[in-house]
């Protein structure tokens, strides 16, 4: 029997479960709004990852380094 494991209850669910989780799903949303509601599920999970990419670039550990301006031989040393 397949078990999808779930961390929430330390249980399993297995595929009856799942089946009648969905068909709870069917009932309250309708067979019109679920294509909407998972089209719009793919579109938020994908805006997620690519803000998470986004953010991982930007704290980047080679990003922390602070940049010395170039020295130059020829700078003459401040005035006092």
């Amino acid at each position: 029997m397949n078990m999808i494991p779930v961390g929430i209850f330390g249980g399993q669910i297995g595929m009856g479960e799942l089946i009648v989780v969905m068909l709870i799903i069917l009932l309250l949303f309708g067979a019109r709004r679920l294509p909407d509601l998972a089209r719009s599920l793919g579109r938020s999970l994908g805006e997620f990852k690519k803000g998470r990419e986004e953010g991982a670039k930007e704290t980047s550990p080679s990003d922390d380094k602070p940049t010395q301006p170039p020295s130059d031989s020829k700078s003459t040393p401040p005035a006092h």
